[in-house]
This record gives C-alpha cells, sequence and structure tokens, in this order.
C-alpha cells in the first residue's frame, strides 16, 4: 500500500476554543491508484491533505508512506520525503515569479535530484507549454499556470501526488482539460493520486472517492 493512515486527528484553537478538525481518520491509497477527497469546507480536506503530504503534523494516528511514518518524522526528514516521494499541487499554483516556465517546471526536480531533461520536455510538450517556456508566470492565462505548476510536480516523478483543488481556478471547460493531461501524466508516472475537490463531476473520474463530513469520513 502506498499510503496508509490510521486514527488520524488534529484539533486547532480558535478563539472560542478547541475545534477538532479531523476526528480519526483511517485512509489506503494503493500505488497507481488515484482517490478523490470530498466534502464541505471547514469538513478538513485540505488539513488531512497538508498532513499527509508533511506541512503539518498530526496530534495523533499514524500516516505511513511507502512504509515510512511521515508523522513521527522531523522537519528535515518531512523536507526530505516532499523532495523525493511525495508531490503537491495547489490550487494557488505557487510558480516563482522570477523564473521562466521551463526553470519553473525543472525546479523541484533539481532540488531532490531528479533531473531528467527528456522527461521536462516530454512534460512541456504534452502539456502543451512549447511556445511558453521562456515566458514568467505573469505572461500565463491561469490554465497555462496550472499546467506549469502539475509539471513542475510530475517532473521529479513523485510516487504520490496530492492535489489540492487543482482546478479551482479554472472554468469548467479548462478544468476538464487539465484533469485528463494530470491524470494521463499520472498514470504514466506510475503515480498514485490523492485529489481534494468540491466538484463531483471531477471526482468521479477517481477510481474511488472518500466523502469527509464533521471530521469524519462519511
Amino acid at each position: 500500500m502506498l499510503l496508509t493512515a490510521r486514527d488520524v486527528a488534529k484539533t486547532f484553537t480558535s478563539a472560542d476554543g478547541p475545534v477538532a478538525v479531523l476526528r480519526g481518520i483511517d485512509l489506503d491509497l494503493g500505488a497507481r491508484e488515484s482517490l478523490a477527497l470530498t466534502g464541505e469546507s471547514g469538513s478538513g480536506k485540505s488539513t488531512l491533505l497538508h498532513m499527509i503530504g508533511g506541512l503539518d503534523a498530526p496530534d495523533s494516528g499514524s500516516i505511513l508512506i511507502n512504509g515510512a511514518d511521515i508523522a513521527g518524522m522531523d522537519d528535515r526528514a518531512r523536507a526530505r520525503m516532499r523532495r523525493e516521494t511525495v508531490g503537491v499541487i495547489f490550487q494557488q499554483f505557487n510558480l516563482i515569479p522570477s523564473l521562466n516556465v521551463a526553470d519553473n517546471i525543472s525546479f523541484q526536480a533539481r532540488l531532490g535530484g531528479r533531473h531528467d531533461a527528456s522527461w521536462e520536455s516530454a512534460l512541456i510538450t504534452r502539456m502543451g507549454l512549447a511556445e511558453q517556456v521562456r515566458k514568467y508566470p505573469e505572461q500565463l492565462s491561469g490554465g497555462q499556470q496550472q499546467r506549469v505548476a502539475i509539471a513542475r510536480t510530475l517532473a521529479a516523478r513523485p510516487a504520490l501526488v496530492l492535489a489540492d483543488e487543482p482546478t479551482g481556478n479554472l472554468d469548467e471547460d479548462t478544468a476538464q482539460t487539465v484533469l485528463d493531461l494530470m491524470l494521463e501524466l499520472v498514470a504514466e508516472a506510475g503515480a498514485g493520486l490523492l485529489m481534494v475537490t468540491h466538484s463531483i463531476r471531477l471526482a468521479e473520474r477517481m477510481d474511488r472517492q472518500v466523502h469527509l463530513r464533521a471530521g469524519h469520513i462519511a
């Protein structure tokens, strides 16, 4: 099993006192499998995704990726896991403004010592970015920026791809096109995919769906 989460819990402190966001979550994802994580705003979707990606730590429970418990790692070990094993695609793209498209795409792969020029070239072509490689993020449309963000994540060939509302800033037609490309390329990379989405239509494209409600899997 690529991803195994068991009894994962997380509570945040608010002005009104503690708020239990996740209340004992169990989740599994196999290699080459795609899973949609759905739920209302505030149900804990992004919180869970961020903990699986090592961007936050649970209060209790375990999160195993390829058998390694990321929940018990220190910051340095979690950063290494993100470089070597886990790739995250954010809704806000998070491209580096001072780098052009080609350098944005290669950035994470170079950081993790996984630069593969032929794979990056294939990603650029398949994502329809061949004419944009010397442009900077501010010169791109939203759809083009998201394609760059997806290509940047896949360039490092992560075993697990986490996508947080990856098409949330795109119109429906563009979202479908981008999702088609992402699913195709994730499969070619041999990765597992966990995608947070509010769109039932997009969720139905995944192999499985899990719904969060009030911190529990419904």
